[in-house]
């Protein structure tokens, strides 16, 4: 209004409303919308970039990754933003979901790339049953790297702090969000995630997953990673545990596998039952297999004296439990999902293994670990496994500790104990303690092993000599061990294998034994024995060292075990012992067979050898399946007559 004054009185004149060069309010509003959006996708652009950065430990490929037409980086940031819009309608607050989803982002990819750094494998959603575990083990890793570990107290502590100021500034600040433009994010993002979520099922093809270049790579898990980033990977591993059936499984199928007891003929010269002890050494390992280091004396003269052959671990560094697995049960990892973990996924029911084996025998079953009985879920599985009783740490006498772990010659003295006051033939199964990494300098006053490595720095020969110093101790306890079972009247047969080798870290790159700290999971026949290979060895105090085994994988062991017992079976001596006459090694990346050929990828084949096959069924039905192999398989009480 424009105001013009007259003789009378002012008179109020109308004029044309002028264009303002500002917005109207609706301009604004959908500027300031469109801007918020952006910003959403930048802050999905900037977590992918990170996410992939950490993840990988190097920049080198998150630029392809992200923006090759063949790679699906733009599919993981269109994700991310979709869950960044949606989460910030929830929240009622523009840009708040970047202070939830891109701490879960990061922090996984930061485990993932530690993880590899040690054993080789990027994280799997199994790894978070587990996380007690690495809790229980975080004195040893602290005193191992204290300044690394006090840096990331620091770094933890102010990340927390920031977040929670960020939160707390971003509640008072942040723009908030009109109902109208909730609805609007929410109706935009739930049929786009809903419609996202059945690409991840890696079982069954999808042409958009295709058009997206997102490839699923499950039989190897490095590609997997490499190919479709953390977030899609890490995603297709998450339905794991569920273990479908293999193809043809039915009733018909178990009938018509046969279960007639194959070579190894029984051996056993003795009139009774043999007492067994079979002793899983942690990261028992032959550190002169490092040509280019000399070790002075030979730290384990006993075990390479009376060595078998050589266990083919499917583990590097770690997972001890999956070994472990393999050698109670005979069963394979190699047919189970990839990162799986049977100990904490699978064993949800009373489960055949050698301790139902020899307890159907007569004999006593005992398990025992100088360790908590949660740890790896020991106490439930060795329940379910048959084991009479389970003495861990909770019900031990205190033990010699060396480090911060009970010694192995505590252990030895626990199990001479328990055998001497049993009557009746029992199974013993050891799991040790003392070798377990990390190999800080200073855990053993005197390390009697001397180091002469040219090539190695100063902290690689420290944590070579402490190794080394663990593993002479570990022979002399099994020195111990079989100077009184010769002193025994009834045979005693036992086992020792180390559950994979040791993280040495970077003595192995330094001595030229591996290229990386750790082991590949994909390599020819030769380099996978080097870094798979742990010392096995097979005693009997009446007939000596069961010797010229080659390298077997510890699916295998029981079949050895049994044989060299007097005993046959349908399953351990049976069906083992066909697919034994066919392969030495039955691992989830390589097959090898008597010749020694390797078959990288066999799993993925069209059409599996027929031994094979039978395994597979047969695991399928004991673990997950209807039991149709159980009465034939394994006949509670039932034993077929050694030959």
């Amino acid at each position: 209004m424009a105001e013009f004054a007259t003789d009378n009185a002012p008179v109020l004149v109308k004029q044309p409303a002028l264009k303002s060069a500002i917005p109207t309010h609706s301009h604004a509003g959908f500027f300031a919308s469109s801007l918020c959006l952006l910003n959403s996708l930048a802050l999905s652009f900037t977590t992918v970039f990170l996410m992939e950065w950490i993840a990988r430990g190097t920049l080198d490929d998150v630029g392809t990754y992200l923006f090759s037409p063949d790679r699906p980086g733009l599919a993981a940031i269109g994700l991310l933003f979709v869950f960044y819009i949606a989460l910030d309608a929830l929240l009622g607050r523009a840009h708040q979901a970047a202070l939830i989803l891109m701490p879960l982002a990061i922090l996984p990819a930061f485990i993932s790339s530690q993880k590899q750094m040690f054993l080789s494998d990027p994280l799997y959603p199994s790894d978070m049953l587990f996380g007690r575990q690495i809790f229980e083990l975080m004195p040893a890793m602290v005193a191992d790297r204290p300044l690394a570990a006090f840096g990331y107290g620091v770094a933890t502590v102010l990340a927390v702090t920031s977040i929670v100021y960020l939160w707390v500034f971003a509640r008072r600040n942040f723009n908030p969000i009109s109902t109208k433009g909730k609805l609007a994010r929410l109706a935009l993002a739930i049929p786009l995630i809903a419609g996202f979520v059945p690409l991840l099922d890696y079982a069954k093809y999808s042409p958009l997953r295709d058009q997206l270049n997102i490839i699923p790579m499950m039989w190897d898990q490095k590609a997997n990673y490499r190919q479709n980033g953390f977030l899609f990977a890490f995603a297709f591993n998450i339905p794991m545990a569920n273990v479908a059936p293999p193809q043809g499984y039915d009733a018909t199928a178990i009938d018509q596998i046969p279960s007639t007891p194959a070579s190894p003929a029984a051996v056993s010269t003795s009139s009774e039952k043999p007492d067994v002890i079979m002793i899983m050494s942690e990261s028992l390992w032959d550190p002169t297999r490092l040509t280019s280091v000399r070790l002075t004396p030979d730290p384990m003269p006993v075990i390479r004296a009376n060595q078998s052959g050589t266990m083919f671990s499917p583990e590097f560094g770690g997972m001890t439990a999956n070994v472990e697995f393999e050698a109670l049960t005979g069963f394979s990892n190699a047919f189970l999902p990839t990162g799986s973990i049977p100990y904490q996924q699978y064993i949800r029911r009373p489960l055949p293994s050698l301790a139902t084996f020899f307890k159907s025998q007569g004999y006593a079953a005992k398990a025992f670990h100088p360790f908590q009985s949660w740890f790896w879920n020991r106490g439930n599985v060795y329940d379910a496994l048959g084991f009479d009783n389970f003495l861990s740490e909770e019900n031990m006498p205190p033990m010699e500790k060396r480090g911060i772990f009970a010694s192995d010659e505590a252990l030895t003295a626990e199990l001479i104990k328990n055998a001497d006051s049993t009557d009746k033939p029992f199974f013993f199964f050891a799991v040790t303690l003392q070798g377990h990494g990390p190999y800080e300098a200073g855990r053993y006053k005197n390390n009697t092993i001397a180091i002469n490595g040219p090539d190695l720095s100063d902290g690689s020969k420290a944590i070579l000599a402490t190794y080394s110093q663990g593993v002479r101790e570990a022979d002399d306890s099994l020195k111990h061990l079989m100077q009184w079972a010769k002193k025994r009247d009834r045979e005693t047969i036992i086992m020792i294998f180390g559950d994979h080798l040791p993280p040495l870290r970077t003595v192995y790159p330094e001595s030229g034994y591996m290229k990386d700290q750790v082991a590949d999971r994909r390599a020819d026949v030769e380099q996978m024995a080097r870094e798979h290979e742990t010392p096995l060895v097979i005693w009997s105090s009446k007939t000596g060292t069961k010797k010229d085994l080659g390298a077997v994988s510890p699916s295998q062991l029981p079949m050895h075990l049994l044989a060299l017992a007097g005993f046959e079976h349908p399953f351990y001596t049976g069906l083992l012992g066909r697919v034994h006459e066919r392969y030495d090694v039955v691992d989830r990346y390589m097959l090898v067979d008597k010749t020694g050929e390797g078959h990288p990828d066999w799993l993925m084949a069209p059409v599996a050898d027929p031994a094979l096959n039978d395994y597979r069924l047969v695991q399928y039905d004991t673990i997950f399946g209807e039991g149709f192999s159980t009465g034939k398989f394994f006949p509670k009480g039932q034993l077929l007559p050694a030959s």
